[in-house]
């Protein structure tokens, strides 16, 4: 039995129970000549079995009618309410097969690890840029808003071992971690991490001791919003010119600009050839601004001096 099937199914029934509402004060107004008030009032105490006192005596033929309105009244609201829950049942039975679907189907994803006010955020910007993703949040009100919005989810705590599992951080490319609380951030990063050694995870750290905390269970990145907002504050007060200009080439859409990280592969033909031999810059109108080597497994990003000198003009 299909969804829709129950759902035709819970009309029927609503409008046999809707009927039995219209018929029974025609039929007291006719059999009985009651007026409207009473013969309304008559067919709902009868309906609902309420057992009130009838308002007028009633004659034989009012009589069988009041018992053919009892019987199709509690047989249409018994029918109506178990269409009602079935309808209910299968609704969820479906989203949750749905969405089960939607998570199987998913490959080299990003799982999010909390829908606060940062979480928000970075779904938001993984879904402009048409990333796949999957929500994972405990909080059932939150996870109707993710629902609403159309993103794939899991409800349930991020810091289980079945959780992340369901979300398939298996096979996803990356985590972000932005719980409630740094515990928590942990004990995400821990599971996200003994299930898929390769994930990159980038979690935040409220406490300045935190940080040695999320690199020790195996974080790749560690994000302090409170040290990060304090920075590029004070660089709006001492370059707000540029630090504009880098907001505007990475969020503006209308900018014809765009600052973008490619990995380069063993395939590609730009391997063994410096910058000045490929066709990167001819071509393609790209500008290099930074290289990263590659080290075993893992990206190494080496602090190096900087390629130019600061100048007043």
């Amino acid at each position: 039995m299909t969804l829709d099937h129950s759902r035709q199914q819970l009309r029927v029934g609503a409008g046999l129970l809707i009927l039995t509402l219209v018929v029974g004060p025609i039929g007291y107004m006719i059999i009985e000549g009651w007026d409207f008030l009473d013969a309304v009032y008559m067919t709902i105490i009868s309906v609902t079995t309420t057992g009130f006192q009838e308002v007028h005596g009633l004659s034989h033929g009012g009589r069988v009618f009041t018992m053919v309105l009892i019987v199709l009244g509690v047989g249409s609201i018994a029918y109506t309410s178990g269409r009602a829950v079935q309808v209910l049942f299968e609704t969820q039975l479906f989203r949750r097969r749905r969405m089960s679907r939607k998570l199987n189907e998913l490959h080299d994803h990003f799982v999010v690890c909390g829908y606060g006010k940062m979480g928000k955020y970075i779904c938001e910007e993984l879904a402009e840029k048409n990333a796949s993703f999957v929500v994972v949040e405990k909080d059932a009100a939150k996870i109707e808003v993710v629902r609403e919005i159309g993103y794939v989810y899991v409800q349930g705590d991020a810091t289980s071992d079945d959780i992340p599992e369901e979300a398939g951080v298996a096979k996803a490319r990356g985590l972000v971690a932005v719980l409630d609380s740094d515990a928590d951030n942990v004990f995400a990063t821990l599971s996200a991490k003994a299930l898929n050694p390769k994930i990159f995870v980038v979690a935040r750290a409220v406490e300045e001791e935190t940080e040695s905390k999320l690199l020790k269970a195996g974080a790749n990145r560690v994000v302090k919003p409170y040290e990060t907002a304090g920075t590029k504050m004070a660089a709006l007060l001492l370059r707000p010119g540029v630090i504009e200009f880098i907001d505007v080439v990475a969020r503006d859409k209308k900018v014809d600009l765009n600052i973008e990280e490619f990995h380069v592969t063993d395939r590609s033909p730009l391997i063994n050839k410096s910058l000045a031999e490929s066709p990167i810059r001819q071509e393609l109108n790209i500008i290099v601004v930074s290289i990263n080597k590659m080290t075993g497994n893992s990206c190494i990003i080496q602090p190096r001096q900087p390629y130019w000198e600061p100048v007043t003009v």
